[in-house]
């Protein structure tokens, strides 16, 4: 037999439960009644057939298959949300709306210099603009709940049509007057010994620099781990030593108390926009995309 659906005024009342972990928290979060929110979980959980919550001191908290089930619907509340916004700024005549999402190299830097530019050229543009780490962006992106994303050195996404902004490599980083500044090209061997600040193994870039260690069979030793590009120029910038970091967070933030010089062997980093490929860009995210291509040459 087969068992009716579910609707998604259910689904809005299975996440407030898991997000609050008391029927009486989701009941204020939906606007219903504790009774109500009791009765609904019961007629979902009779439909699905298993059960969706264990109790424990009064708190309900999700089964396995209940929290796959928050799982798996949160792109299509995303999607409602962004549908929601929409309808919002057709009723409210105000159409033109970019969400942007960006990484930090990028988004600490030429983004926001562009973004001002670019608005004050669209006066009636609505702009939502963040920083997060690239598989947030990249999700975001493609639940169609982001415009736009921008990020560094990102592999094939089948689920995204990908643009390169501009091609660029990896770079040394050294504070002014460090002995470093007197090098045309940094290398591996000349990092030897000198205060060294790693980026975290972890991510792309930091796995990079490890491999690029690794090919001219030199060790890899450093005295302080951070995750992103930028905290590394920040630490440089205060005397502490040098670092390898992506050519954006080293030149288009404003420093002026660190030298930057090419690093070999080379370590490509590309920047990127992207958008999902289920929604194509808009004339006005076209225009910004080649906006940041602009700024990047």
């Amino acid at each position: 037999m087969t068992r009716p659906a579910i609707t998604l005024r259910q689904l809005e009342i299975l996440r407030a439960v898991i997000r609050g972990q008391t029927t009486m928290a989701a009941a204020k979060m939906m606007s219903m009644s504790q009774p109500a929110v009791s009765n609904a979980i019961r007629q979902i959980e009779s439909q699905l057939g298993f059960a969706l919550f264990e109790r424990l001191n009064n708190r309900l908290f999700p089964t396995d298959g209940a929290t796959i089930i928050y799982e798996e619907s949160e792109p299509l509340f995303a999607m409602h949300a962004a549908l929601e916004d929409r309808f919002q700024d057709l009723r409210e005549a105000k159409v033109s709306r970019l969400r942007i999402l960006s990484t930090p190299p990028l988004g600490d830097g030429v983004i926001p210099s562009a973004l001002t530019a670019f608005s004050r050229r669209n006066p009636r543009l609505r702009t939502f603009f963040d920083i997060r780490e690239l598989d947030e962006v990249i999700r975001s992106v493609e639940s169609g709940k982001t415009d736009l994303g921008f990020g560094l050195s990102l592999g094939s996404q089948p689920t995204l049509e990908m643009e390169p902004l501009f091609e660029g490599r990896m770079v040394c980083v050294s504070p002014v007057g460090h002995a470093l500044g007197a090098k045309e090209t940094i290398t591996p061997a000349d990092l030897q010994g000198q205060t060294f600040i790693a980026l975290d193994a972890h991510t792309r870039m930091g796995t990079a620099v490890r491999e690029a260690f690794q090919a001219a069979r030199q060790p890899f030793n450093f005295n302080v781990e951070v995750r992103y590009c930028n905290t590394a120029c920040v630490l440089v910038e205060a005397g502490m030593g040098a670092s390898v970091v992506d050519p954006f967070s080293a030149t288009y933030t404003g420093r002026r108390n660190i030298t930057v010089r090419p690093f070999e062997p080379a370590i490509p980093c590309t920047a990127w926009a992207f958008w999902s490929t289920r929604k194509p860009p808009s004339e006005l995210a076209r225009r910004f995309v080649k906006e940041i291509r602009l700024a990047l040459t």
